[in-house]
């Protein structure tokens, strides 16, 4: 029955990120932007943001009535079924609004053992990936798997900066650090895409801290159906204030790496 429930989720998740891309992309080629904070200056939001989130929920609404929902652009609603579809609407808003590429729709759901489903479509590349637990994932409907790298020297490592300014210095310090042991790194701003770029091996890992769960849910179930390994910076269970993804034969080093780079305090 859970097979054959992820499969009806992750065939919605992806109709409706693929709309909901394709309208904000169109609305992105349409002209300027303005754009609002949330809770940085650098945390941003846009009009097309509310409108995909308002699509993403309306179509939710009306093919998975009893499910619940929680959205990145304040969308809530309780549900009766056990599913709970968790919403970013435009992961990597700031890309979105200077028109670079790497901005994503990521709708992903969860039952009561974690992420069941999910979709995580990039418009702007024209790519849409997606999973189900125990039933694999694509990249356009072709399988995707982790890069086979048992190498933490030739590692691409990609990372991501906390919207929190004051945990900025932190990081910094750690991936100059980290650098230095890696083959390179790389930082995109869209941890959805991150982790399916994980999961398709375009990268070894990914490592960020403080993101919600409208950040994580599609791209974990995406890079764990690809071989990915996904935990927190101690390879205990993932949690969205902790996110490391990587290739199996990297991981016990990168937690190495992340735990003695840099100043690790609290």
């Amino acid at each position: 029955m859970n097979s054959t429930l992820g499969a009806q989720l992750r065939h919605a998740a992806e109709l409706l990120a693929r709309e909901a891309g394709d309208m904000a992309l169109q609305g992105r080629k349409s002209g300027p932007l303005t754009a609002t904070t949330k809770s940085s200056p650098i945390d941003m939001v846009t009009k097309y943001d509310k409108a995909s989130e308002a699509l993403i929920t309306a179509g939710l609404a009306r093919i998975r009535p009893d499910d619940a929902i929680i959205g990145e652009e304040g969308a809530s609603r309780d549900g009766t079924s056990g599913i709970t579809w968790h919403i970013d609407p435009i992961d990597g808003t700031t890309n979105f609004y200077f028109d670079l590429p790497m901005w994503a729709v990521s709708i992903g759901a969860v039952d009561e053992h974690g992420p069941l489903a999910g979709a995580v479509y990039v418009p702007a590349l024209g790519e849409m990936f997606s999973g189900a637990r125990n039933e694999g994932a694509t990249l356009n409907g072709s399988p995707i798997s982790v890069r086979n790298n048992t190498d933490i020297a030739d590692a691409l490592v990609c990372t991501g900066y906390s919207y929190r300014i004051s945990e900025r210095e932190v990081h910094a310090k750690r991936v100059a650090d980290i650098v230095m042991k890696v083959r390179d790194l790389r930082r995109f701003g869209a941890a959805a895409v991150d982790l399916c770029f994980v999961a398709c091996g375009r990268l070894d890992a990914y490592f960020e801290e403080h993101l919600h769960t409208w950040d994580l849910v599609a791209g974990q179930v995406i890079a764990t159906e690809a071989g990915a390994i996904v935990t927190d910076y101690v390879g205990d269970t993932v949690r969205p204030e902790q996110v490391l993804a990587s290739t199996p034969g990297v991981h016990k080093d990168l937690i190495h790496l992340i735990a003695t780079s840099g100043n690790t305090a609290p």
